[in-house]
């Protein structure tokens, strides 16, 4: 109970933190933002690290001077590239291994086909949709890696998608995060941004229910 109060006070005050983190570590917070962002990217068991509202908060701060925005922007953009690299290597080597394996009786071959079929079709919006929705971000590389889809077609959505995720967050704190009415609702700001994060998939659930509920 604990650890979740901490995070939800972490979310929702995060420029404090960030703040608090500038003051005692200085130059090495550029490292833990860094390990952060790879972190919520590369690693399938962390989805809970702060993602957008992270980058946001960043960016805000950067604007105050306490952050180089250019440095910040550089730093996470290749955090979040490779983050995605990481979790897609990941995917294909533990992947394939389990379907070989077949000691897991619902992991059917058929089941990865159909996935790298998906993936070579549609796999270049995915990947890149993908990192505007949390959680779905954290995945979509590592399922990706299961379906085989070519690296170099992965490798190239990945860094478009990467450098538009990591620009408009971090840049749109930087332009944005430091307004009157932001600061004063910094907290609502934050629960805004995931809330507008989260809605694309919500729309993709709900859409997909409706066909199966017709057919």
């Amino acid at each position: 109970m604990e650890f979740l109060t901490y995070l939800l006070d972490l979310f929702l005050h995060l420029d404090k933190h960030l703040n608090e983190i500038i003051i005692s570590y200085k130059s090495w917070t550029y490292l833990i933002l860094f390990l952060i962002i790879f972190c919520e990217t590369g690693l399938v068991f962390t989805p809970f690290l702060p993602g957008d509202s992270l980058l946001f908060a960043a960016g805000a701060i950067a604007a105050l001077g306490s952050l180089n925005p250019m440095l910040l922007f550089f730093l996470l953009a290749v955090a979040a590239i490779l983050g995605d690299t990481a979790n897609y290597w990941i995917g294909e080597f533990i992947g394939e291994k389990l379907f070989d394996s077949k000691k897991l009786k619902f992991l059917k071959r058929e089941h990865l086909d159909k996935t790298h079929q998906f993936y070579e079709k549609h796999g270049g919006k995915t990947i890149i949709i993908a990192r505007f929705v949390p959680i779905i971000r954290t995945f979509a590389p590592f399922v990706a890696g299961i379906g085989s889809m070519t690296y170099p077609k992965f490798l190239s959505y990945n860094i478009i998608g990467g450098i538009l995720w990591v620009g408009l967050f971090t840049f749109g704190g930087y332009y944005f995060g430091n307004l009157p009415f932001v600061k004063s609702n910094f907290s609502i700001v934050i629960i805004a941004i995931i809330i507008i994060s989260v809605l694309p998939g919500v729309f993709e659930f709900l859409r997909n229910r409706k066909v199966k509920t017709e057919v």
